[in-house]
């Protein structure tokens, strides 16, 4: 319904009009429905002034009925002149007696018939609006509501609006809904642009107008009708209640309410118990796993935790159990098989739901990762060229699809579904290994707009910077390309190795001459073209097998430098590259170790090492330190073979404890 517009008499205060006093000593209340009194002889007086009013009774009401003071009631009803025209009328009447709505001031009214701006607006109503109130109004989120239980559903929680739509920006910052452009440009008085109000004015033929807007008008039906049916879905609960298991659904939402309290182990015999009673129940038994899961958690138990795992299993095998909870028993059980590291179990499970649900692309998708996990990329290649041929828009099959293509060397063919996959926005796609291989491949094919991705990917927190772009690292550390040995701390680690670089040269040439294969080509696919090949000594913390028998003296002079032979994020081993080799831009897995080169055999003309925006060369005899996270480049464009020593250390400021703990890469 229109809100009526206040009278600018009654727009800042709402007061009475002052009683008139008429001729015959009675006291009336003036100002039409203004007073607290109401009624009908209020009715009666308005009648009798619009009638006076209109010259037909006004003899009878002044003169025989003596009731009002004709001057006085029409000072006061000049605020009712709602056309203004200056008088008071029929149309006036017809208004004050609420038969037929004010007319609205137009868009050129004076100042004075606008609403007053004291007077809080209409928030349902764009015409209260100007364009920077519109622009920068926040839309308030619903209040959290606390709510002890809602049973059956997983994915419950105590806040009920946790699964409401918040929209994110790539910072992960809260931005405003921006309202739909018609509500902020409303006539062509609010476009500041002068290409944009010309644009507004120009005439367009109304047949064209019509059909442009029945074609918006079809698509926003369409596309509230789909986002209607994704809501709806999203909003579907699951049903995890067989026949059977209603019939106790007071006794099962009872335990679960103990363990969404955080009571798990009260829960937990509870739910025991009605398994014990109820043997049958899939929902009692649902809830048992769900209870042992959380023991698990809480007490750090892999002893629970396949306890839960056998659980899930038996409630997905009941008879008569809901399809809802078949699913959620399942997948839960995959998952937690995938945390134990029994990835061939996890596996199995999957390709079960699968067959089960064989029209659920996220459980073919969850099915492709397991085959990653297994390092099974045929296998994982497979069930996502399935999933594209069913849904070839599908964002996550997408990016996990062209990081395959990437691994297998089909670096032009990689980069639309990696980027495709990364645009779409979808869960699971905004990963930094993603970003990584997309700039990896775009680099490798010459285009230049791979730093774009790598800028992308280091605002969305997965990189320290477009040049720093490790995956494996630890916050705070300091962070630069080039390193001095003082700014190590390991002096005596540089001594030791530029000292004996003779003694490390003459052992390596010794193992090289034996051709016995210990030197192996670079597997990482790094190069562009050439000869790389490595012979490793100490792997993640420990030596690599038998390595150290052909350069013991190599070997025994690195022994007490554990912030090198126990860097288990690191190696120690001998490079030699052949000339023609360039290695591609690239950056080490972590950014909790440096790493050392000694020269030992570098030819004096064409070898090179770009480590961001600086390039240096080796010397014999000489080590370079540098931070491999940082991306880094080499070319052998001598005549001869490069031969290096490769000496990575833990990062100087990482502490003790961290270096115990962190995991080996």
């Amino acid at each position: 319904m229109a809100q009526r517009k206040t009278p600018r008499s009654h727009s800042r205060k709402e007061a009475k009009v002052p009683p008139v006093e008429s001729k015959n000593g009675k006291r009336t209340e003036g100002g039409g429905d203004a007073g607290g009194g109401g009624g009908p002889k209020y009715s009666m007086f308005t009648w009798f002034v619009v009638l006076a009013l209109l010259g037909v009774w006004s003899s009878v009401a002044v003169v025989y009925f003596d009731i009002v003071d004709y001057d006085s009631v029409i000072g006061k009803l000049k605020a009712y002149d709602t056309d203004g025209d200056g008088d008071f009328d029929v149309e006036d009447a017809k208004v004050l007696l609420g038969l037929r709505e004010a007319e609205k001031p137009n868009v050129g009214d004076s100042p004075e018939k606008k609403t007053d701006v004291s007077q809080p607006a209409d928030a349902t109503s764009p015409e209260t609006w100007t364009t920077e109130e519109t622009r920068s109004a926040a839309v308030p989120l619903p209040p959290l509501v606390e709510e002890d239980f809602v049973p059956d559903d997983p994915r419950d929680s105590t806040h009920p609006y946790e699964d409401d739509v918040i929209t994110i920006d790539t910072m992960g910052v809260l931005l405003e809904e921006t309202l739909p452009e018609e509500s902020v440009v409303t006539s062509g008085q609010y476009l500041t642009s002068s290409k944009l109000s010309q644009e507004a004015e120009k005439p367009e033929p109304e047949s064209e107008k019509l059909k442009e807007t029945e074609s918006i008008t079809e698509e926003t039906a369409e596309k509230q009708t789909q986002d209607k049916l994704q809501e709806k879905a999203k909003k579907k609960k699951p049903k995890l209640l067989n026949k059977f298991d209603k019939t106790i659904k007071a006794e099962i939402d009872a335990a679960e309410k103990l363990r969404k309290k955080g009571k798990v182990e009260e829960a937990l015999r509870v739910f025991e118990a009605l398994v014990q009673q109820y043997p049958q129940s899939p929902r009692a038994r649902y809830g048992k796993a769900q209870a042992e899961d959380d023991v698990a958690e809480k007490l750090r138990s892999n002893d629970m935790l396949q306890r839960a795992i056998n659980s899930y299993r038996e409630a997905a095998e009941l008879p008569d159990v809901t399809p809802d909870l078949l699913r959620a028993a399942l997948k839960r059980r995959a998952e937690r098989q995938q945390f134990l590291g029994r990835m061939r179990g996890s596996l199995a499970t999957l390709e079960k739901l699968v067959q089960i649900f064989p029209d659920d692309v996220s459980l073919k998708n969850d099915l492709g990762v397991s085959h990653l996990l297994l390092g099974d990329n045929k296998g994982a290649k497979k069930v996502y060229e399935e999933v594209l041929e069913a849904a070839p828009g599908n964002g996550f099959a997408k990016v996990h699809y062209g990081f395959i293509l990437k691994s297998e060397n089909k670096i032009a063919e990689s980069i639309p579904y990696l980027k495709e996959g990364l645009e779409s926005g979808e869960p699971g796609t905004d990963d930094g290994r993603f970003y990584f291989h997309l700039g990896d491949a775009l680099q490798r094919v010459g285009d230049d707009s791979a730093y774009h991705w790598y800028e992308l990917g280091h605002r969305r927190g997965h990189f320290a910077s477009v040049w720093q772009r490790s995956l494996y690292n630890v916050n705070g550390l300091k962070a630069q390309p080039w390193w001095t040995p003082t700014e190590t701390g390991y002096t005596d680690l540089v001594k030791t190795l530029e000292r004996n670089w003779r003694t490390i040269r003459d052992e390596a040439l010794a193992v090289m001459d034996q051709n016995t294969g210990l030197f192996v080509p670079e597997e990482e696919n790094l190069r562009e073209k050439g000869e790389w090949g490595q012979y490793t000594l100490w792997q993640q913390g420990r030596k690599d097998g038998n390595s150290c028998q052909g350069v013991q003296k190599t070997c025994s002079l690195l022994e007490r430098y554990t912030e090198a032979t126990g860097c288990k994020r690191g190696q120690i081993k001998f490079s030699v590259m052949q000339p023609g080799t360039h290695v591609w831009p690239h950056t080490g897995p972590t950014n909790c170790r440096l790493r050392m080169h000694l020269g030992l055999v570098i030819p004096k003309h064409g070898c090179r090492i770009r480590c961001t925006n600086q390039t240096r060369e080796w010397e014999e005899g000489k080590v370079l330190i540098f931070d491999d996270s940082f991306e880094h480049e080499v070319w052998q464009d001598a005549d001869s073979y490069r031969l290096i020593f490769i000496v990575d250390v833990w990062h100087p400021e990482l502490t003790k404890y961290q270096r115990q703990t962190l995991s080996a890469i």
